[in-house]
């Protein structure tokens, strides 16, 4: 049975939980061998019906928002159909990206047939660190680099980050869409574990029913990240980094050499 999810904040209205990477936000027929979901799995932590009011992808990890009535629901859906919710990512990415980018680059669904139209999609991305590994994971080349990135998506395309950056020729690790094989296994291998390495860092919505900004994050700090410059590296080196939300992310910033 899966274990209970963390949740971040709740009222009557909504619910925010942090999403571990690997689960699905509802049932699909398009994984039918899955049996980690989000909605069933809090539906019974809570003992009552929750409303999925937004998505994140099987592989990413991090804050999550559902409504916990259908009048929740439907106030959340609009905000974020129209734009009044404000997402951050945090991503790991092949290569040493530039300082800052904006990517406006239109997108049609991954299945779409080709005559399909494009929609405009548009992405913000800034370098928080950047690392090089003396180890060869391309046989071109005598290193390995990596940097992190900080994504903020104005639309809500379907795998907008992950398409995204490969247009930047810097895609993700551990996408097995849109990145290289080779390297992901590379990497996977150095690291333990085969995910993708995608996490939904801070989500701001409006209150349903006040209107009230919320902010929600999802706990992850670390000392290169903005606003956390009072953490100390050996903070998130002990037991905590090994449980919890987030776990996984904490040994990859603290097992690897960043460089802000």
């Amino acid at each position: 049975m899966p274990y209970p999810l963390h949740i971040l904040w709740r009222d009557e209205h909504l619910v925010a939980v942090y999403k571990p990477a690997g689960w699905l936000v509802h049932r699909t027929g398009l994984d039918a061998g899955e049996t980690r979901f989000v909605m069933q799995t809090l539906r019974d932590q809570l003992g009552r019906h929750v409303y999925p009011v937004h998505r994140l992808d099987k592989g990413t990890c991090g804050v999550l928002v559902m409504a916990l009535h259908s009048d929740a629901a439907r106030s959340l859906s609009q905000a974020f159909e129209h734009g009044a919710t404000h997402k951050r990512y945090l991503a790991m990415v092949r290569g040493w990206v530039p300082e800052a980018a904006e990517v406006d680059h239109a997108l049609k669904p991954d299945d779409a047939p080709a005559d399909a139209p494009v929609q405009d999609a548009h992405t913000h991305f800034r370098r928080l660190a950047q690392m090089a590994l003396d180890e060869a994971s391309d046989p071109r080349f005598a290193t390995t680099r990596a940097s992190l990135v900080e994504a903020i998506p104005t639309t809500g395309r379907r795998h907008q980050i992950r398409r995204h950056l490969k247009h930047l020729a810097h895609p993700i690790i551990g996408d097995a869409t849109h990145g290289k094989g080779p390297l992901n296994r590379w990497w996977a291998q150095r690291l333990g574990q085969q995910r993708l390495w995608l996490h939904a860092w801070q989500l701001t919505v409006p209150h349903p029913v006040t209107g009230e900004r919320l902010v929600f994050d999802s706990g992850l700090q670390w000392p290169i990240l903005p606003g956390n410059a009072h953490c100390q590296r050996e903070d998130m080196a002990g037991a905590e980094a090994d449980f919890g939300p987030a776990a996984d992310w904490r040994r990859l910033l603290t097992m690897l050499p960043w460089q802000a």
